[in-house]
């Protein structure tokens, strides 16, 4: 059996340098684990201080394999997990955002899972999410569909079922995550991807699942989301994203004629609050919808309906 974990980074330096050997530490005891961090296009001094990095930890851990791959260009989340993913030979690929910290034997639940499981697509963590002086227990999330859109939320972890699979913290079967395409680069550079992957998992008749002893720590306010958008692109990504995900997914008629009816009611409700971000959203996301439409088109077979991925969280 062999996993990749594939951590994505843009300018995390200082978060590799005191996250990294503690990923190392904590698969030491899994045989067939490599290490592959996508760079999306960080400053050239911090490329190489990473590169300096690995060296040295390769030296401590020869028996972890290490890669440091670099994209030229800023691309986002999606890609760059792509980048890696899609050319993989591994088995099973984890994906662990540069702000989070595995704890000890994280992948020994998971991975028990996904032997008892073949039809089992991938596997959410509980994220120990430090939220100012708080940890709030996060990884399971729900979903319902009110007023014309998904709404998500998170889940209380008493329960292994989940509407999705966090990007910055699972695992997933490799051969699956081929089939689906990855995650889809329309929503880069962040948000959304994730619900749009396990959704569409879902509807092709594949199970994901949350498991709450595969635990990582994930200090948010420390990973570049936070550190290089403003609250205003973050919001304007958010809407735009949300569009985009049911303009491409939603296909059950009477929840596409939903959404229609409750479009105008939304758009006038953001006029009221002089919410700019979900105008702009809206615009940004009409212009990908010759895209939308090939992508929706494309995906248009499956063995589940929106109302049958949905019901579970009633």
């Amino acid at each position: 059996m062999k996993i990749d974990i594939i951590i994505p980074n843009y300018n995390g330096l200082r978060l590799v340098e005191k996250n990294l050997p503690l990923v190392i530490d904590r698969v030491k005891d899994f045989n067939g684990v490599s290490i592959v961090i996508v760079d999306d296009c960080s400053s050239r001094d911090e490329f190489e201080k990473i590169k300096e990095l690995i060296t040295s930890l390769s030296d401590i851990d020869p028996k972890t394999k290490i890669e440091l791959i670099r994209n030229e260009k800023n691309l986002g989340f999606s890609s760059s997990i792509n980048k890696a993913a899609l050319k993989s030979n591994a088995d099973y690929l984890v994906f662990l955002n540069t702000d989070v910290i595995p704890e000890k034997d994280f992948l020994k639940a998971a991975i028990e899972d996904m032997m008892e499981d073949n039809n089992l697509f991938g596997i959410g963590f509980l994220d120990k999410s430090i939220e100012g002086e708080k940890t709030i227990l996060r990884g399971r999330g729900v979903g319902a569909w009110k007023r014309g859109f998904l709404i998500h939320k998170r889940g209380e972890v008493d329960r292994d079922n989940t509407l999705w699979i966090s990007g910055g913290s699972c695992l997933v079967n490799a051969k699956v995550f081929k089939k689906l395409g990855g995650f889809d680069n329309i929503y880069n550079p962040f948000y959304w991807e994730d619900i749009d992957l396990s959704y569409r998992a879902q509807k092709a008749g594949f199970n994901i699942l949350f498991e709450k002893r595969s635990e990582v720590v994930h200090k948010h306010f420390e990973g570049a989301i936070k550190k290089y958008y403003s609250g205003f692109q973050i919001k304007t990504y958010a809407y735009r994203n949300q569009f985009i995900f049911i303009w491409k997914n939603i296909t059950d008629l009477s929840l596409v004629l939903s959404h229609i009816l409750w479009l105008p009611y939304h758009l006038l409700r953001a006029l009221i609050r002089l919410d700019t971000p979900f105008f702009l959203g809206f615009v940004l996301a009409l212009v990908k919808i010759p895209v939308i439409i090939f992508k929706r088109i494309r995906e248009a077979k499956n063995t589940k309906t929106d109302k049958q991925v949905l019901q579970k969280f009633k």
